[in-house]
């Protein structure tokens, strides 16, 4: 098992790290590694999983668990569930973004500006492109795994570092660490690439009596 790294920053936060013997293949150039990275995603339509998600502080010590689903669709479309240990709700329906809290009864509605499609989970909704150009990848193989690493190229992201970790073509791992050491860690299951998915996932009607906060950029 691998000492997996995580993201957490926002609520539509991602990541993954692991602890094992693996014999790490050199690193690729930056613009090799991001034509493999580029073939892994742009065949990717859609994609639906179950994750579990841990959150570090710097010093390594675990601040929360979470587990869920998540539905994913290009462009621009995802539902992220957190069913525990408390409900949360995300979603993106191409141009603006909900986050449902059913205990506070409130939304926060966010449009789809450049900030708001650089947190991680969005990243992978968009356009391949764009996220090669954003970016500075590196490529490496570590026990079979494709991991590639992510470093924004602008200051303004919610996350240092990213890695996206395939297993063959299919994405099972997102690490990500932040500008404070933080580090957030979530491993996919139940993993379906390209399958059916309904397309109302992605909107989000507003719960009658909800608090309704609207952010602009």
């Amino acid at each position: 098992m691998r000492d997996t790294q995580t993201l957490l920053s926002s609520p539509l936060s991602l990541a993954a790290a692991a602890l094992g013997l693996t014999f790490a293949a050199p690193a690729a150039w930056a613009n090799d590694a991001a034509g493999r990275l580029t073939e892994r995603l742009e065949p990717l339509e859609n994609y639906q999983a179950t994750f579990d998600q841990k959150i570090l502080d710097g010093a390594g010590e675990r601040l929360q668990n979470a587990r869920g689903e998540m539905w994913l669709s290009r462009p621009g479309m995802l539902r992220w569930e957190v069913e525990a240990p408390y409900s949360q709700v995300v979603v993106s329906d191409g141009n603006d973004v909900y986050l449902y809290d059913p205990d506070l009864e409130q939304v926060t509605v966010q449009p789809m500006d450049d900030r708001v499609t650089h947190t991680p989970a969005l990243l992978l909704s968009g356009n391949v492109s764009d996220l090669t150009e954003s970016y500075d990848v590196v490529y490496e193989q570590e026990g079979g795994e494709d991991i590639f690493t992510l470093v924004p190229n602008s200051a303004d992201t919610l996350f240092e570092e990213l890695s996206l970790v395939f297993d063959n073509e299919t994405l099972t791992e997102l690490w990500m660490m932040d500008s404070t050491g933080q580090k957030t860690m979530i491993t996919f299951s139940d993993i379906t690439r390209n399958g059916s998915i309904n397309r109302s996932l992605f909107n989000f009607d507003i719960p009658e009596g909800t608090d309704v906060i609207r952010e602009e950029f």
